[in-house]
């Protein structure tokens, strides 16, 4: 884990449909709750049509641009295989990739709780709280909550066993 004074490189990728922005807006206001000053961009081009979507989110307490430089993600949260691929550049060498993550999809009751999954995963590698976590859920997410919850905690312990 990191200390506060250090930033933290987060790329959301996926296609449009997949929750991408959702899960970006969810962890940027967690950092934010959590005390972090946060920098966000979107790309969505053609997100309507199933193209792709990214989402750079940094956070720490001084942040200067919202651009993950490639070789700097600390996290690769990637919904779909073909977008880890492309942006893989962008992770450290020591960053995670959540690719590894995809295939225990299968087991998730309702496929468009995947962002709330890797959420969860997520904020099992992070320094900001759990309860945090869940207010901002709470904040950017304004139905299914108790599903979005319970979809949370699974991840979470996924993240925290692995």
């Amino acid at each position: 884990m990191k200390t506060n004074s250090e930033i933290y490189n987060i790329l959301f990728c996926g296609t449009g449909g997949q929750g991408v922005l959702k899960a970006s807006e969810v962890a940027g206001v967690a950092a934010m709750l959590g005390g972090y000053e946060v920098k966000k961009s979107e790309v969505h081009g053609m997100s309507q049509r199933g193209g792709s979507v990214e989402s750079h989110l940094r956070f720490g307490t001084c942040v200067h641009s919202p651009l993950i430089m490639p070789g700097q993600a600390d996290f690769l949260v990637c919904f779909h295989d073909g977008e880890a691929k492309r942006l893989r550049s962008f992770l450290k060498k020591d960053g995670l990739d959540f690719s590894v993550y995809l295939p225990k999809l299968k087991e998730l009751s309702d496929p468009r709780f995947t962002n709330t999954f890797f959420i969860g995963i997520l904020a099992s590698k992070l320094n900001i709280k759990e309860q945090i976590w869940l207010d901002a859920l709470k904040t950017v997410v304004t139905h299914r909550i108790e599903e979005n919850r319970r979809v949370f905690e699974q991840g979470m312990q996924l993240g925290k066993n692995s």
